[in-house]
């Protein structure tokens, strides 16, 4: 891709004198792991493949369901059935070119998350349990990479930035995972669509932040109500 491609592509933020030239070669050079590919992973995927982050792998196993659709706007009607991870990369390949993606249809497990992560710079954490979670984190502990964490449920959302340049992790703020048994869920309590998307988009803002050297959350966990629109900081 040449220098006017580019621009032409990438001007509006490239035109930020904390982007430019070399802020949009380190976009260009990056390489982002997005775990999940659900109503947290769409928005994360949309706004990292279109600000040209120039290699990002999705993984998921999972397929397209009829009840996705009101949050998961990667994905159309027609769609139900098929893989999310091949139905995303293609979309995201007609989004933007210019960029290389990997489509992991598996699940990331024990055996498998370290060889998986150990292949990109920083990880965005789209699951939507916590036995994902705490694996993700403590992969990304063993491997010292960067972790973007968020989570909803109802109205609410939570986002924070974890073992970033020796930052603290999910442990240091939830030691040990909460009994599932005990744990609220999506499919039970239920979310508004646009509550993952403004999650979502939150954590692709400070990924590219990161990438960029820019300021971002360290040790500051954000609790986000947008029933009645209070945010929270908690620092730990």
């Amino acid at each position: 891709m040449s220098i006017i491609e580019d621009f032409l592509r990438y001007s509006r933020q490239m035109n930020l004198p904390e982007i430019g030239d070399l802020g949009q070669e380190k976009l260009k050079k990056a390489k982002v792991l997005v775990i999940g590919a659900g109503g947290l992973g769409c928005p994360i995927l949309q706004y990292i493949a279109t600000a040209g982050v120039g290699t990002i792998g999705i993984i998921d196993f999972d397929v397209i369901e009829l009840h996705n659709l009101h949050r998961q706007i990667l994905y159309i009607e027609d769609q139900v059935g098929l893989s999310k991870v091949t139905t995303a990369k293609a979309v995201l390949e007609k989004l933007n070119p210019l960029i290389a993606i990997t489509a992991i249809e598996e699940k990331l497990m024990i055996e498998n998350a370290t060889k998986i992560i150990d292949g990109y710079d920083i990880v965005v954490d789209g699951s939507d349990n916590f036995a994902t979670r705490y694996l993700v984190n403590d992969t990304c502990v063993l491997l010292g990479k960067t972790l973007i964490y968020g989570s909803i449920l109802g109205f609410e959302g939570q986002l924070a930035v974890f073992n970033h340049n020796g930052s603290k992790n999910l442990r240091h703020v939830f030691p040990e995972p909460p009994n599932p048994k005990e744990v609220p869920n999506c499919n039970l309590n239920g979310v508004l669509g646009t509550l993952p998307g403004m999650i979502g988009m939150m954590m692709a803002h400070e990924t590219l932040k990161i990438i960029l050297g820019l300021p971002t959350l360290r040790n500051e966990l954000i609790l986000f109500s947008t029933l009645n629109w209070s945010f929270t900081k908690l620092n730990f």
